[in-house]
């Protein structure tokens, strides 16, 4: 007779998310199906449903278990950074591409079309922190006007979005303008030069030109 594997409820919950991620990332949200997931852990259909309930709601705990992985890697990449060095985004960048590449995207939309909706916020507040923290670091050391909190907010909320749906809709945006799929990486790189960018800050002298107040 096999021996029953006793699980915590929070052990039993975490590998029934694992597997179902394992399912996402294979074969899509349509992959994700109680039955399947319970023959990867090694479990019954019901204790899948005990612990989710409804395929509806394992799916939005997957998401959230997607969510805080993500979370995770970002502090990761942030905390990799060293203090005598200017932070660089592309850890940030490239984590985000990895998630949504992993299936998370399509669930996102699935789960939306069935009339979900996130109601959470912060997913990157603690990276708009850091990389803003760390720019005015920088422009101190350089002499330049550090970018505003709001500003770096603005650049990681349209670079989320864009990453976000570059597994939906990447392809068909580039042929928009004639770019095939070779361009993807190039628009990647493009994302962080940008998100660089912002962080650099400007420099004080061309402000001055600008707003016509400096000595020509």
């Amino acid at each position: 007779m096999a021996t029953r594997v006793r699980r915590t409820p929070d052990e039993a919950r975490r590998q029934i998310l694992e597997a179902a991620a394992k399912l996402l990332s294979t074969g899509g949200p349509g992959a994700v199906q109680v039955r399947a997931v319970a023959a990867e852990v090694g479990v019954s259909d019901a204790a899948v449903n005990h612990h989710f309930g409804t395929r509806e709601q394992l799916l939005s705990a997957l998401l959230r278990f997607g969510g805080a992985k993500l979370k995770s890697e970002l502090r990761a990449a942030l905390d990799a950074w060293d203090d005598d060095q200017a932070a660089d985004p592309a850890g940030l960048v490239r984590a985000l591409l990895a998630l949504y590449a992993d299936g998370f995207a399509e669930l996102a939309l699935a789960l939306r079309q069935l009339g979900w909706r996130d109601t959470g916020s912060g997913l990157l507040d603690e990276a708009v922190r850091r990389l803003h923290s760390q720019a005015v670091t920088a422009c101190a050391a350089t002499g330049r006007t550090p970018p505003s909190r709001g500003a770096i907010r603005l650049t990681l909320a349209a670079l989320h979005q864009a990453v976000a749906t570059e597994p939906l809709f990447g392809d068909e945006f580039r042929r928009s303008v004639g770019l095939d799929a070779s361009a993807r990486d190039h628009l990647v790189e493009w994302w962080i030069e940008t998100l660089r960018m912002t962080m650099a800050g400007s420099d004080p002298s061309t402000e001055s030109r600008q707003t016509g107040h400096g000595v020509p």
